[in-house]
């Protein structure tokens, strides 16, 4: 069969070219099999590539999948907003607005404004297991003093799960270095398989935290930029006052040590009963084609 699928390589959470976490979306791309999308990820082997099934909305939004190098996942965040970017620009050709993306995870709205900047509102949290900090210091071979003592390791999952693991410095950050044996062993039986570390402060002091996301179990030793992480972050800095406020507004840092700097916008407050998270950040196309 002669098919030309469009297809765009973009820098997402960036704020430069060729930073933040590299992202492939594939337009039209109904024709293919679950099997052969899988197989289009692992050639091109991002931490995410990502199908818009139609040109055509479906119920006021698009069908779009991800697929890790290892498996489809319900929600990622970078994907989502460099997705929603394409959408917005090669698809309706505008500049600003609002575009929804219909994903396993469910129907998630992305605005743009005029300053380029696009903001995703992740679905509704939901906290789960608290872990041993001795556990996750084995794991990042660090010491269990390295973590933040009064604050839990916690499961939480905006769409996707991740621990969140509280930790005193910086430099126990950049130190932390998965024990693959320890983690695979680990997360055998949990519902979390990546795993986020996060201190207050940054390299850059225009910033206000620092992160690091290991995600081995989907084929991505460490990511450099994490969406669905970072949300899952936001929800847990409010719901336990991390930062002694019901909400926050806050510069996330991620990527450094991988020589990808990343920057992730965050937004949490917790409204009623539900904790609303948003994430955002700029997302920059670096080329174009035809996959054939």
């Amino acid at each position: 069969m002669n098919r030309k699928i469009p297809f765009y390589i973009m820098d997402v959470f960036a704020e430069q070219r060729y930073a933040g976490n590299p992202l492939a979306v594939f337009r039209r791309a109904g024709v293919l099999a679950s099997e052969e999308m899988l197989k289009i990820a692992r050639e091109i082997h991002f931490s995410e590539t990502t199908f818009i099934l139609s040109d055509e909305p479906n119920q006021g939004g698009y069908d779009v999948r991800i697929f890790t190098p290892g498996e489809e996942v319900p929600f990622a965040g970078h994907p989502t907003l460099g997705t929603a970017q394409v959408i917005l620009q090669h698809i309706l050709g505008k500049a600003q607005g609002e575009v929804t993306l219909n994903l396993q995870a469910g129907r998630v709205p992305v605005t743009f404004g005029s300053d380029g900047y696009g903001w995703m509102r992740q679905v509704p949290p939901v906290f789960g297991a608290i872990h041993s900090r001795s556990a996750f210091a084995a794991i990042l071979g660090l010491e269990e003093e390295d973590l933040v003592e009064n604050f839990p390791v916690q499961e939480v999952s905006t769409g996707l799960p991740f621990f969140i693991v509280p930790l005193r410095s910086l430099s126990a950050l950049k130190q932390a270095r998965i024990n693959h044996n320890l983690c695979f062993d680990y997360i055998e039986h949990t519902t979390a398989k990546g795993i986020l570390v996060f201190c207050a402060g940054a390299s850059d002091p225009q910033n206000d935290i620092s992160v690091r996301v290991f995600v081995d179990y989907y084929g991505v030793p460490e990511d450099p930029a994490t969406g669905s992480g970072n949300g899952c972050l936001a929800a847990y800095l409010v719901q336990h006052c991390f930062f002694r406020s019901a909400s926050i507004r806050l510069r996330s840092e991620q990527g450094i040590e991988i020589g990808r700097p990343s920057l992730l916008l965050l937004d949490a407050s917790q409204e009623g009963q539900e904790t609303v998270v948003k994430v955002g950040g700029r997302s920059i196309v670096t080329a174009q084609g035809e996959w054939q």
